[in-house]
């Protein structure tokens, strides 16, 4: 690995970090010592404390142990949106000593039976809303016991922030058997029996799609997710006062990482929102002084475009960070004109329980993924021959260090297939094409499997949709291929129009305007308006599903 951007590593911070020997639920109990009263959670402005915070926990574990038979490294479903009992439940089932599965709130009956399978899961955490969609799976495969939260439950506190109808909700009762509610978990007040995970015992096991078949458990062990969220903490400085607002997904291991755990070691306050609302991320910036915001592209161009946002009090800001998709120039413009912040870029996957690059916070650089972090060890190499690309050229992003998962969970091919070995070290295969500048930064160029071949240029859709959030009438532009006859593959771009340009610009005006500011082999040739593009539980566009629609609809 070149060590070019050992030039640019953020002041006062070793290039190694030693990683603390504890479980994460050790991190619960050194911020409910320090900071007994002061508020962890913030939820539609009913605060929990450390103190209270640890106190639940416990008795969740001890719930666990007693009544659902939870043994240690047994896994347990977590599925609910953010929330404090999103929170309270992962860090109780680390103090069970098991293995937290966080599965995403939008996965249907149908998509949770392999999750249940899978793992072997005989516990899962279910909020009231979504508990038809795992009740019919209780007696299948092992599973017997379902926790029923209800998000009303901690809404203590009057409050004029608008609350989503499924979070205002009130408790309901429900009698299937193995069905008890949160309420009544934590009214037994059972005391959980020893911790003894390790840092080498498993800790989380997010899940991930890929490019085939179903999706994979990522075993990380407490090891590696201390390595995320003790780095994230260096990295950017950050200190007990720091106040996070947390409304990227916690099943996500971005928002896990950065906006969760993170702020549990360090002793800071999360604001939750269970659902992305502009106006109530802007109304809690401004309420209780946020400092740290983690974003995805979508969540800022959806608040920079808020035409109330000059109301707001957005001073107390002093980091805005993020990763997932890269954020257009034009927006990270428009982000430093309302706020005089760089918006800072990094990169991870589930596989590396988040960041394995990040921008160095005094000296981004826009579109970026940004440099290796503590202890890792990446390179780019030629996806069929292994061997390291020269600096400049395109290649494949592998990774070694600390935050690296064991495997896939009940797959061994899989994880024999994502693995290799280089100079002694095991490398991740990221899957992700990339290119490193003079300075030792990198850059994405795209997803492996999703370049566009037309006429044997390569079309990278990732820098086509970037270059075209230039144009002032697109609000979101997802680029995919689809058969030519005469170029075998074609540019074809899918365009959410802001509101105030519907009507006025066609979808031929932005063929012009593409083909007048690009390459003419990466200009769309075709443009199709939508009123919006699909996106997953964490935010991302799923171009994946688009181009296999169009695929569909191409097929002879």
């Amino acid at each position: 690995m070149s060590d070019r951007h050992l030039a640019h590593w953020p002041q006062g911070l070793p290039k190694h970090l030693t990683l603390p020997h504890t479980n994460l639920f050790y991190n619960a109990e050194v911020s409910a010592q320090r900071y007994p009263n002061k508020p962890f959670i913030v939820f539609y402005d009913t605060p929990v404390t450390f103190s209270e915070f640890k106190d639940e926990a416990e008795r969740i574990a001890g719930y666990l142990q007693h009544e659902c038979g939870v043994k240690a490294g047994d896994r347990v479903l977590l599925y609910l949106q953010n929330s404090p009992q999103w929170v309270l439940a992962y860090y109780g089932i680390l103090r069970a000593n098991a293995v937290v599965v966080p599965v995403n709130p939008m996965n249907m009956t149908d998509e949770l039976r392999h999750y249940v399978k899978d793992t072997g899961a005989t516990t899962a955490f279910v909020p009231q809303d979504l508990y038809a969609q795992m009740q019919p799976l209780v007696g299948e495969q092992g599973l017997k016991h379902l926790i029923v939260a209800t998000y009303s439950d901690y809404l203590k506190r009057p409050t004029d922030l608008r609350v989503p109808e499924f979070v205002a909700e009130p408790r309901k009762t429900f009698t299937d058997a193995g069905a008890v509610a949160w309420v009544d978990v934590l009214a037994r007040r059972l005391t959980p029996g020893p911790l003894t995970a390790g840092p080498d015992d498993l800790c989380v096991m997010p899940y991930t799609s890929g490019t085939t078949g179903q999706p994979k458990g990522c075993m990380h062990t407490h090891r590696s997710v201390m390595s995320t969220l003790v780095g994230g903490v260096h990295w950017f400085n950050r200190t007990q006062d720091a106040v996070f607002l947390s409304v990227l997904p916690y099943f996500h291991v971005t928002g896990m990482a950065g906006s969760m755990n993170g702020p549990l070691y360090v002793g800071g306050t999360i604001v939750i929102l269970p659902r992305w609302d502009r106006d109530a991320a802007a109304q809690c910036m401004q309420r209780y002084r946020v400092t740290v915001w983690q974003v995805i592209s979508t969540m800022m161009i959806d608040f920079l475009s808020n035409p109330k946002l000059d109301d707001y009090d957005l001073s107390s800001l002093q980091g805005i960070r993020g990763g997932g998709a890269a954020m257009p120039q034009a927006i990270c413009a428009r982000l430093k004109e309302k706020t005089g912040l760089d918006y800072v870029e990094g990169y991870g996957m589930s596989e590396t329980m988040a960041a394995t690059h990040i921008n160095p916070p005094q000296r981004p650089k826009q579109q970026c993924l940004g440099i290796p972090v503590f202890d890792v060890d990446s390179r780019l190499v030629d996806p069929a021959t292994m061997q390291e690309v020269a600096q400049g050229e395109t290649g494949e992003i592998i990774v070694h260090g600390p935050q690296v998962m064991r495997g896939y969970w009940n797959n061994d091919q899989a994880t024999k297939d994502s693995f290799i070995e280089l100079d002694g070290k095991r490398f991740l295969r990221t899957g992700d094409l990339a290119q490193i500048d003079e300075d030792g930064y990198f850059f994405m160029v795209d997803r492996l499997k999703r370049m566009i071949n037309a006429s044997g240029f390569k079309v990278w859709p990732a820098e086509v949709e970037a270059l075209m959030y230039r144009h002032p009438a697109i609000h979101e532009a997802c680029v995919i291929g689809t058969s030519d006859a005469k170029r075998g593959e074609t540019v074809k771009a899918l365009v959410v129009l802001k509101p105030e340009f519907q009507g006025r610009v066609s979808e031929q005006d932005i063929v012009t305007w593409s083909h007048d500011h690009m390459a003419a082999y990466k200009s769309p040739r075709i443009v199709e308006f939508v009123p919006s593009l699909p996106k997953s539980g964490s935010g991302k566009v799923q171009w994946r599903e688009l181009q296999e629609r169009e695929a569909a609809r191409t097929a002879p």
